[in-house]
């Protein structure tokens, strides 16, 4: 089954292999997921109109907000986008502008599609690879250095001349570096001998150095403010200067799936790749909008309220959807799912401004997790955290069993000190078991023992007194 096609009740059957409880939450997201798969069966003019009911998640740190729709996006194979309010607080002073989250979400779809379509043309790209990994290994004879220079520069003075009439990039016209030299009879036998061996993969572990493109090139010219702007000024940079490259040696295995990258590369068309991901971040695409009650006005006394009444204005347009301009393309946000969550301690969803609540219309509030809760938590999950640290301790060759009464003492413990002190969800069971497994963690390397049982009465000891004392709790705990 296609994983956008999956129904409501098969998506949060997966969500709760990872996600303890919020089934409120849950079936809210899976229906909305559900319902952007019925709008693409409808007719184009019908499409067009059914725009996506984005959702605010409501609920204290620490239950599950944004472990829900990062799980959701791995289930449905979708574009998904995690940002954090807080990052445009300060608009037209410090930070990215709000138009980035959208053409964050262009890279992550580029991405999956570029992995698809890399994926049809492997055979092929395979083949390519495997035939210029076998000159790496056998390389040609070097040719005589003391040949006319001044014949060879002005045939490569004709070459570059070529590409650029052409309308190519004269750089590439440049020989790779296993085609130099001349082959000799010798060379051919040597390299059917080693083709052989690379298709019986006897040769995975040998290392072979080849020239790669220098990586820092590439973040160079994306970290600037016209990457941010959507422009990209690469292929014309790369017109006019050759592309840096560096050696680098790996395994021949290592050397393989680079080498299929770049063959890949020159199988699928670009212009194909950037359509397709932009369709697919406009129809599949889902952004996260975290944090998102820190950049309302409750306080007037703030002096940062008109600038988080700025942000909420910018993030308006995009929500109800216009046109952004990426390096791919130009977006249209109008079926974009729009996730935003926030705990709405200090303030309430009508704090923000009136438009933007209505472009949330569905509204999903996260129960308070119980001691029930955390039992759960720590033992049914397939990420369970006891499941975790049983994995971790295991590679010091020591078995560690915990009794199911230690179990409920520790989620006991955790609902007690987040009700006592400050309430952050699921997350205060990390610090208990970390100090909970503190001696073992340390001492676990160097002890002979094959098997520790962490009972009930090991967890009081560790942990029970500190809190007894709510003070120190509230540092240690």
């Amino acid at each position: 089954m296609n994983p956008i096609d999956k129904t409501p009740k098969q998506i949060v059957a997966e969500l709760d292999q990872f996600i303890v409880g919020q089934t409120a939450a849950k079936k809210a997201i899976a229906v909305a997921l559900r319902n952007r798969y019925r709008r693409l069966q409808l007719a184009k003019d019908l499409q067009d109109e059914i725009t996506p009911k984005n959702l605010l998640m409501i609920g204290p740190t620490g239950v599950g907000k944004t472990e829900i729709a990062r799980r959701l996006a791995k289930i449905v194979n979708a574009p998904f986008v995690k940002v954090e309010a807080t990052k445009f607080t300060e608009v037209g002073y410090v930070g990215r502008d709000v138009e980035s989250m959208v053409r964050d979400l262009v890279e992550v779809a580029y991405g999956l599609v570029e992995k698809s379509m890399y994926k049809e043309v492997r055979g092929q790209a395979l083949k390519k690879a495997n035939n210029r990994l076998v000159k790496l290994l056998v390389p040609a004879q070097k040719q005589n250095t003391n040949s006319n220079s001044t014949n060879d520069f002005f045939k490569m003075m004709q070459e570059m001349q070529q590409s650029i009439q052409n309308g190519q990039n004269p750089w590439m016209g440049a020989k790779n570096q296993e085609d130099e030299g001349t082959v000799t009879d010798e060379i051919k036998n040597q390299r059917m001998s080693v083709a052989d061996q690379l298709r019986n993969g006897l040769l995975e572990q040998q290392e072979v150095t080849l020239l790669v493109d220098d990586p820092s090139q590439k973040f160079k010219n994306e970290a600037g403010m016209l990457g941010q702007m959507g422009i990209d000024l690469s292929d014309t940079l790369g017109a006019m200067m050759p592309q840096k490259k560096v050696e680098r040696t790996m395994t021949v295995a290592e050397a393989r799936e680079y080498l299929i990258r770049e063959e890949s590369a020159k199988l699928v068309n670009s212009a194909d790749l950037a359509d397709a991901a932009i369709k697919k971040a406009e129809n599949t695409g889902i952004i996260f909008i975290d944090e998102i009650d820190k950049i309302t006005s409750k306080n007037s006394n703030n002096n940062g309220s008109v600038s988080r009444e700025g942000v909420q204005r910018d993030i308006l347009p995009i929500v109800e959807g216009s046109q952004i301009k990426t390096k791919y393309g130009l977006v249209n946000t109008d079926h974009i799912l729009f996730i935003a969550s926030g705990a709405f301690h200090e303030s309430k969803p009508s704090d923000l401004i009136a438009e933007l609540q209505g472009r949330f219309p569905i509204r999903v509030e996260l129960d308070d997790l119980t001691e029930e809760d955390f039992v759960k938590i720590l033992t049914e999950p397939n990420n369970a955290l006891i499941k975790q640290y049983i994995a971790m301790i295991g590679t010091d060759n020591i078995k560690v069993t915990f009794t199911i009464e230690s179990i409920h003492k520790m989620a006991q413990i955790a609902y007690q000190v987040n009700h006592e002190t400050e309430n952050i969800g699921a997350r205060r069971l990390h610090t208990i078991l970390e100090k909970l497994l503190e001696d073992i963690l340390y001492e676990g390397p160097d002890m002979e023992m094959g098997e520790i049982t962490v009972t009930e009465a090991y967890v009081t000891e560790k942990i029970g007194n500190i809190v007894k004392d709510r003070d120190l709790s509230r540092y240690i705990l």
